[in-house]
């Protein structure tokens, strides 16, 4: 059978507990004007910046607060031009190292930000390769120091909406399970979730290849294995690596495979509410599985996905002769173990469903889904994620 595909990622990866001691240094060497992107706490970073000083770096450090929006994005923009950042490091979760992937592209790049975006803005296409971007995750997630899209927030619209360019690779992404270690328990869970999703979605897609195989499935069973023990003892270094490794892996094939319905959903629901993504993807995920199996087997019994499903529930379970619906009641078991809140308690509710929908059927994310599902079952998912 012939075969062609392409794959990308970030030109570096660095893995393992203390590697982001190595920063510093590869960052000086970059450049001595440095642009620290951190979220609301800046507690990781101090380290690094003071290392940084001390190398004799001058360090201007940006703080994005909650989902990075469009304005929040062009102001930094023009202080980091201002200040001459030659180096950016994005160290956070997923909202700060988008954020970081922006302004570095930005920063060699001429324009504002807004005319680079998909939907709300011109699409326009990044033309110069990036300033040096170092992404640090400081969560097991988004897979964001892998991905070559950024999700950004446009208050005025009301969307989730990407910039998206293989410009926005970082140059080296530094994952080290040791900046997760003081994650709660609530953040942990919505994070492996989003994890597990992204393992998931890029594995039935239409989009799969062999490299993302073999990818989501290790992360699976890393994931599967040690994503309870994350939430349940937070210094397990054994499960925090494993959750750092899923992330990555996560954040590799969803840049090279797509995603699915679940993702769709999440995008359009987290521009309207203050719903943390984790949390989305968590209560959708079961709801997104089963509608996708009985839709393949009431009209494409044949379609690889199902087999494919039946390999993640028999990978779930331990049971080589686990079905697709095995899988799903397993997702079912873990949520409720955790004690993910229901999207109902973000005010989500039926009135908002029918656009939902719209704007989701819209969503790249939805490229990726193996069956185009109905708006019928597309309610039923919302409704049954809004359940209690």
């Amino acid at each position: 059978m012939d075969m062609q595909f392409e794959f990308s990622t970030a030109e570096k990866i660095l893995f393992g507990e203390g590697v982001s001691t190595e920063v510093p240094e590869l960052a000086f060497s970059w450049g001595q004007q440095i642009l620290v992107v951190t979220g609301r706490s800046t507690l990781r970073a101090t380290p690094l910046m003071k290392e940084l000083s001390a190398l004799g770096a001058s360090c201007l450090n940006v703080r994005i607060s909650g989902e990075p929006t469009v304005q929040m994005l062009q102001e930094s923009v023009e202080e980091a031009r201002e200040a001459g950042c030659e180096v950016v490091i994005g160290i956070g979760g997923g909202g700060a190292l988008d954020a970081a992937k922006v302004i570095a592209a930005m920063l060699t790049n001429d324009g504002e930000v807004l005319e680079y975006l998909e939907r709300v803005g011109d699409g326009r296409r990044l033309t110069t390769p990036s300033a040096p971007m170092i992404a640090i995750p400081t969560t097991a997630g988004t897979g964001s120091e892998v991905t070559k899209n950024a999700v950004l927030l446009s208050e005025e619209h009301g969307l989730k909406v990407s910039m998206r360019d293989d410009f926005l690779f970082p140059r080296l992404a530094v994952v080290d399970p040791c900046l997760t270690y003081s994650m709660p328990p609530v953040l942990t869970a919505m994070t492996g979730f989003d994890a597990l999703t992204q393992l998931i979605e890029p594995y039935v897609s239409g989009f799969a290849n062999p490299m993302t195989d073999a990818l989501c499935h290790d992360g699976l069973l890393r994931c599967i294995m040690s994503l309870g023990n994350a939430v349940a003892h937070s210094h397990d270094i054994t499960a925090r690596r494993d959750m750092s490794l899923a992330s990555l892996y996560g954040g590799i094939v969803l840049a090279n495979a797509k995603l699915g319905a679940v993702h769709a959903f999440a995008s359009v629901i987290g521009g309207i509410l203050p719903a943390p993504h984790g949390a989305i993807c968590a209560r959708l995920l079961p709801h997104v599985m089963r509608a996708n199996i009985r839709a393949l087997e009431a009209r494409d019994s044949g379609h690889p996905a199902l087999h494919r499903y039946d390999e993640i529930a028999q990978i779930m379970t331990g049971d080589v002769d686990a079905k697709a619906m095995d899988g799903v009641e397993w997702v079912e078991a873990l949520l409720a173990s955790v004690e993910m809140p229901s999207l109902a308690t973000y005010e989500l509710c039926d009135e908002d469903f029918a656009d939902l929908i719209a704007l989701a059927k819209e969503s790249g994310s939805m490229k990726g889904n193996p069956i185009v599902l109905t708006d019928d079952e597309l309610y039923d998912v919302l409704e049954k994620g809004c359940a209690a």
